[in-house]
């Protein structure tokens, strides 16, 4: 029954928005009944596609009848004004990664959160994923031993995927784009390093790429090489410990594990075919703990995404890269 799907509000229609926005109407738990964008011609666009209501301002849309939700999916630089805005207006929020450009603005809105007494949550896929998850719950259970290392490497050609990723002007980059799926899953499982050392390349006013080591107290070295401008075909994630390792395809690690141990015990967990770049997990989550009247995730806590911001503060800082014009 239309009645019992959660009702969103997207601020934002480009091309994730679409992606989401196939993926909860099909599956018929979720609907949405607004959105909003700068542009009125891609806004009818979408709402046409979507059946929803294009509105000619971000307020309109928040507050437009029945709206339990907001997604905030533009370009990173814009995060933070249409979260505030929503906030404000007493809406709950997913916002998409990175949650802000920089840790102030994520502390800010957190503040913000807070004191309205409304929900927040991230919309990073990787803290909702069952393999992440899975991951984790080996790691927990001593599965491989005491970890020692960890590699990610994640290279992508995806400097054309959006318009938003080449432009210095919407915090485009490797480091918000895709890096940050790495330093989330390590952060996950070991939380804040001791030590974050990184070197990159940056050109045109964003980074193309870089290398970063974290290094914890009596725990792992991670080692992070992630692109936006080239593709080595071992795209992978592997998590070696003192009797064994857990190795995934890092495409964000959201399909298929393999853990192996020095017991010749091997471990595969897989999802269902086509379900590995599912949103719906954490479209499903958080829509019910809205419901609960919950105010933050129990499954990502805003100390967490805080965390993981300022990790991305040190990071950027190390690489020279500044967001000195963004629109």
């Amino acid at each position: 029954m239309s009645e019992n799907r959660f009702k969103w509000c997207f601020i934002g229609t480009g091309k994730l928005a679409n992606q989401v926005a196939g993926q909860l109407l099909k599956s018929g738990r979720h609907e949405i009944v607004s959105c909003y964008t700068r542009n009125p011609e891609n806004g009818r666009a979408f709402a046409e596609k979507y059946d929803c209501v294009a509105c000619s301002s971000a307020a309109e849309a928040i507050t437009y009848d029945g709206v339990e939700g907001v997604y905030v999916v533009t370009p990173h630089n814009a995060h933070y004004r249409y979260v505030k805005q929503a906030l404000e207006l007493g809406k709950p929020v997913l916002c998409e990664k990175a949650f802000t450009v920089t840790a102030a603005e994520t502390d800010e809105l957190i503040a913000l959160a807070r004191k309205q007494n409304v929900y927040l949550c991230e919309a990073m896929w990787t803290w909702f994923s069952p393999a992440a998850m899975t991951a984790k719950s080996w790691i927990d259970a001593g599965r491989i031993g005491r970890v020692r290392s960890a590699d990610f490497t994640y290279h992508m050609k995806s400097i054309n995927y959006a318009p938003r990723v080449s432009d210095p002007k919407r915090a485009g980059g490797a480091l918000l784009d895709i890096t940050i799926y790495p330093i989330t899953y390590a952060y996950r499982l070991w939380g804040i390093p001791e030590c974050i050392e990184t070197v990159g390349t940056v050109e045109n006013g964003i980074d193309t790429c870089e290398n970063i080591v974290m290094t914890y107290p009596d725990g792992p070295e991670v080692r992070i090489s992630a692109s936006i401008v080239d593709f080595k075909g071992l795209e992978r994630m592997t998590i070696t410990g003192e009797s064994g390792t857990i190795r995934a395809a890092f495409y964000h690690a959201a399909n298929k594990l393999v853990c192996r141990n020095s017991f010749f015990r091997r471990e595969v967990f897989r999802l269902p075919k086509g379900s590995g770049t599912s949103y719906l997990y954490e479209f499903d989550t958080v829509a019910a703990e809205i419901r609960r009247g919950l105010k933050e995730s129990e499954k990502v806590p805003l100390r967490c995404t805080a965390d993981v911001m300022h990790m991305l503060d040190t990071i950027r800082e190390q690489l020279g890269l500044v967001y000195d014009d963004l629109e």
